[in-house]
């Protein structure tokens, strides 16, 4: 199974499709220095809904985080199989940074980050091993429960 195979097995898997993405504001979702590719943080937007929004461990449980961080991966990995034609050319994920809407209780923010993690391994493989860093935060845009940005490195 190639991977853009695995991008849309996984989409129908969590029950999402993602087909188009909207910039809210004056910047790009992503910018491409050779090789790299930088992607503005991603909300679990579909179409014009924020899906699962709310703060973890308040109005939603770590498992709909979970859900929440993979949508937001998901998205990450669209605006890459735009700007490369096929998530095939994908060399490596080096770095994502996992934003959580988190009450001022809840400690499990590196918990949430592995339902973005967990997708990635799943469609890139060995290319989405990552380092990455999980934060607990008071707000994100749009009420939503997870924001994530990425670094990414295409083939030659």
């Amino acid at each position: 199974m190639t991977r853009d195979e695995k991008y849309q097995a996984a989409q129908q898997r969590i029950g999402y499709q993602l087909e188009e993405f909207r910039v809210g504001g004056n910047y790009t979702p992503l910018v491409r220095d050779g090789n790299r590719l930088y992607i503005s943080g991603q909300i679990p937007r579909v179409g014009d809904t924020v899906m699962l929004p709310g703060k973890v461990g308040a109005s939603l449980t770590l498992a709909q985080a979970q859900i929440a961080a993979g949508i937001s991966a998901l998205r990450c990995l669209g605006l890459l199989k735009q700007a490369l034609g096929s998530l095939d050319q994908v060399q490596a994920i080096p770095r994502i940074t996992v934003y959580v809407r988190s009450a001022e209780d809840f400690d499990q923010q590196s918990e949430v980050a592995n339902g973005a993690s967990d997708l990635l391994h799943e469609i890139l493989g060995g290319a989405g091993v990552h380092t990455r860093t999980s934060v607990g935060v008071m707000q994100l845009p749009k009420s939503a429960a997870v924001e994530i940005d990425m670094i990414a490195v295409a083939h030659g």
